[in-house]
């Protein structure tokens, strides 16, 4: 892992990674979470000052399919396209959604103060995901066989940028309903955006996240529908979109940071709710509303669905009724607590059958959650049987020290790994050290 970067936020849920096996965007993605606390008490000491003088707006550069950050520059404001589809699509898309933050809800940038965005294309090799890491927007290729490049749908640059837009005003701990609200959030302006450009009112638009992002193969009609959560996909390899639409079937669960891809699928459909039921625009109607119950000052870090509920009817004026009617038909009740949710695990987040025992010490296993897709995947090699890995992942057990590898906080939309090795266990989040991704690479590598 070659990374000068440390923090994340990426695009593809575990449970649907976890049904495909993808083991180098497993593997790439593991590099990012940590900086957003680190970041966040930075700024908290010494606020970011926006651009430099003469600084670019945005700066498109391409990884030219490695993992070094930012790459190489490509495009910035004001040059012709490029020619490269992802370099382009990039750059259209940044702009356009710049340009919907600061005209339709007056913020400068992610920071309000104008700050360059940086944008890494052609990351890693067949890369499945697309991710925020504390300082640039990062997209890989997609695998071609399941996912289209993550530059495609403009959609999924906006929920990444929206990301940080996130981190520099509420900064939602990203792990349970504050993690799935700031899944949530990100959806919401990425719809906005994705409505703004196709001429779209609430009433009659598009709800559908990521619908370019699956290939012809797949059967899905995008990765969640903000209108009805959990119909999105239903394929063989994918399995069924797993999202609730109600709090009655709010998924507790260890896996994503406590469901946080899952959950979002309740404040979204409340957000649909209350947009189509204000009229006109998203962006003009519950967009604002939204925006500034985000950056308002009274949504902690913690904020749970009702916290954030109670802010947006707080922020909503003579639309207040129509905003609180759409929380309560999530099952969301503004001034009251919120009851407990069921414990239910989604049939995409089931482990898959257990492997006959084999004597402590000689199974490597590893598993990896998080992501845009929400996907969790899971591998092992016996070191005693006869897989072809078992020499080259005993090599690097030898090699790695679990008990060296220091802590990291869970960033949004990137992976976390699950390594077992030798008796003992650990969770690493992203970057890895190069010894514990080559294993990761090898253990997850679909057999």
């Amino acid at each position: 892992m070659t990374s000068s970067r440390e923090t994340t936020c990426t695009f593809v849920p575990p449970y649907v990674l976890e049904r495909l096996g993808a083991s180098d965007a497993l593997v790439a993605d593991a590099a990012f979470r940590a900086r957003r606390e680190q970041a966040a008490a930075v700024r908290t000491a010494r606020p970011e000052a926006g651009a430099a003088p003469g600084e670019p707006a945005w700066t498109v550069h391409t990884a030219g399919n490695r993992e070094v950050l930012p790459g190489e520059p490509v495009r910035t404001p004001g040059t012709p396209e490029s020619g490269d589809a992802a370099v382009d699509e990039a750059a259209a898309g940044i702009t356009a959604t710049l340009e919907m933050f600061e005209q339709g809800l007056g913020r400068t940038s992610y920071d309000d103060a104008g700050a360059m965005v940086s944008i890494t294309v052609h990351y890693g090799r067949d890369y499945d995901n697309a991710f925020w890491d504390g300082t640039q927007l990062v997209f890989g290729d997609g695998d071609r066989e399941v996912f289209e490049r993550f530059t495609r749908p403009v959609d999924v640059l906006a929920h990444e940028f929206a990301h940080a837009v996130t981190e520099h005003t509420a900064a939602l701990v990203y792990r349970g309903q504050p993690g799935a609200l700031n899944e949530s959030v990100s959806d919401v302006f990425a719809i906005c955006l994705k409505q703004r450009l196709l001429g779209q009112d609430a009433a009659t638009g598009s709800w559908l996240i990521g619908e370019e992002l699956f290939t012809p193969a797949v059967r899905a009609r995008a990765l969640r529908d903000m209108a009805a959560p959990g119909t999105a996909y239903d394929d063989p390899r994918l399995g069924r979109d797993p999202q609730p639409d109600h709090m009655d079937r709010y998924v507790e669960t260890s896996e994503d940071n406590g469901g946080v891809h899952i959950n979002s699928g309740i404040p979204n459909r409340a957000f649909h709710l209350a947009a189509v039921a204000i009229g006109g625009s998203s962006l003009e109607g519950a967009g604002r509303i939204w925006y500034a119950a985000l950056t308002g000052g009274q949504v902690a870090a913690t904020a749970d669905f009702a916290d954030f509920a109670a802010a947006t009817v707080a922020a909503a004026g003579e639309h207040a009724v129509a905003v609180r009617e759409a929380w309560g038909q999530v099952g969301v009740s503004v001034g009251a607590a919120v009851p407990a949710a069921p414990s239910v695990e989604p049939a995409l987040t089931e482990s898959p059958a257990a492997e006959p025992p084999v004597a402590a010490g000689h199974v490597v296993r590893v598993r990896r959650t998080g992501g845009f897709a929400g996907r969790t995947s899971e591998g092992a090699v016996d070191l005693t049987g006869d897989d072809p890995r078992a020499a080259a992942v005993a090599d690097l057990v030898g090699r790695v020290d679990l008990r060296r590898v220091a802590p990291r906080t869970p960033m949004p939309d990137m992976f976390t790994y699950r390594f077992e090795i030798d008796g003992s266990s650990a969770e690493v989040c992203e970057p890895l050290p190069s010894d514990l991704a080559e294993l990761a690479r090898l253990v997850l590598e679909e057999r």
